[in-house]
């Protein structure tokens, strides 16, 4: 039952949150689109098959003209009278504002644009035919929009609930001064001369290890949380300056996992905010070089397993944090998520955001532009899901495989 639970919990985990951050790039879609009078047809909240429509927007009177102009066009454009009179016995086209849709796989969501994929053209406030600065902002939007959530939710955990931390000995070297203490791999860390140490505390003011080692020399008060959960406090004479090297420390220990501690420390909200944008501009790049290594290992051994995670293995993670570190750390791999979408949309691949951009801009080329086709453009998109789509199966597989293996 144990296990069941913890099946459903990750689940629930990744559909929240995955989900959430997929939404809320959708709404920087949607929002630029609105904004810039682009007709949206479509908002829908997951993918479909459709569930249910939650409210149907109210036509505008361009609509209605639309409308009528089309189904007049249509009569106009009847070879035979039998066609004409077909036409006139439909029921007219009943046009409606933007659809608001509940649908059945419950991952993020999508906006459909008027004209978005080269249709209805006619329409003057379809995607296709807006200016090109306004089809990049819309598509740029939703990235924007993850990079300010990153922003937002570590700038809210250092401004209202970073976790407290302690760092676990993975090592003690042989006669050190650790060692001398009685300190065991295992053991972690939790205070420093009765100071505590919180997820952030390198912002702005030193380590755990930068403060040993601008100790060296003296003594110092280690607060010591056992293996077996009891705690102490050691004091501890630290090696000299001329005893340390790169390899060495003053304590004679390596660092290991974090271990997360009760409480919870606040800082004033400007200084969470530079938090914020310093962690989203770190894993910004973290990310990029995690891009440059599963580029490299798939050229060099595209059987090995990828350095990166699919579905399976973020939901994985998900659970893993939310169980071992709490809501607190969880919201911060959401961050971290939000980070990573943004920076894979904005890649020049079709068709994610990035790549629809390039070939808008391709388009916008005097005499080159012209020569890329409509079908041309939307065969390249149907190529590139394919590509992306198998892409994923490759990974999930790798994921499926670690879970089986254990590691």
């Amino acid at each position: 039952m144990s296990q069941l639970f913890d099946v459903a919990l990750t689940i629930v985990l990744f559909v929240v949150i995955l989900g959430g951050i997929v939404l809320f790039h959708e709404l920087g879609h949607f929002i630029t689109a609105r904004l810039a009078k682009v007709r949206v047809l479509e908002f829908g909240v997951g993918f479909p098959p459709r569930a249910k429509v939650l409210r149907a927007g109210k036509a505008s009177p361009e609509d209605v003209a639309l409308a009528q102009a089309r189904r007049e066009a249509a009569i106009a454009a009847a070879a035979t009278p039998e066609e004409r009179e077909a036409i006139l016995d439909r029921e007219p086209e009943r046009p409606s504002g933007t659809l608001y849709t509940l649908n059945w796989l419950p991952i993020g969501g999508f906006v459909k644009l008027e004209g978005e994929d080269g249709d209805h053209a006619d329409d003057p406030r379809s995607f296709a035919r807006a200016r090109l600065l306004v089809k990049l902002g819309i598509l740029v939007a939703g990235v924007l929009m993850n990079l300010l959530l990153s922003i937002a939710i570590f700038t809210g955990i250092a401004w209202f609930a970073t976790p407290y931390v302690g760092i676990k000995l993975a090592t003690v070297e042989a006669g050190s001064p650790a060692a001398k203490a009685g300190l065991e791999s295992g053991d972690a860390i939790v205070t420093l001369n009765g100071k505590s140490y919180d997820y952030f505390s390198g912002y702005g003011d030193r380590s755990v290890l930068e403060e040993l080692r601008a100790s060296a020399g003296g003594t110092v008060t280690l607060g010591i949380l056992h293996a077996d959960g009891t705690t102490e406090e050691i004091v501890v004479p630290l090696r000299s300056p001329a005893e340390i090297s790169a390899t060495r420390g003053a304590l004679g220990i390596s660092a290991g996992d974090l271990v997360f501690l009760d409480g919870y420390a606040s800082r004033p909200l400007p200084e969470a905010l530079r938090i914020g944008v310093s962690e989203t501009t770190r894993w910004f790049g973290l990310i990029l070089d995690g891009l440059h290594g599963l580029g490299a290992s798939i050229v060099t051994d595209p059987t090995a397993p990828p350095p990166v995670q699919g579905p399976v293995g973020i939901a994985t993670s998900l659970g893993d944090v939310f169980r071992n570190s709490g809501i607190v750390m969880t919201l911060y791999v959401a961050g971290v998520l939000s980070a990573n979408l943004a920076l894979v949309n904005v890649l020049p691949f079709p068709p994610l955001d990035g790549g629809r951009m390039l070939v808008i801009l391709l388009k916008a080329i005097p005499r080159f532009g012209t020569r890329i086709s409509l079908r041309a453009e939307q065969l390249t998109y149907a190529i590139g899901f394919v590509a992306l789509f198998t892409f994923l199966i490759w990974v999930t597989v790798f994921d499926i495989a670690r879970q089986v293996g254990g590691s």
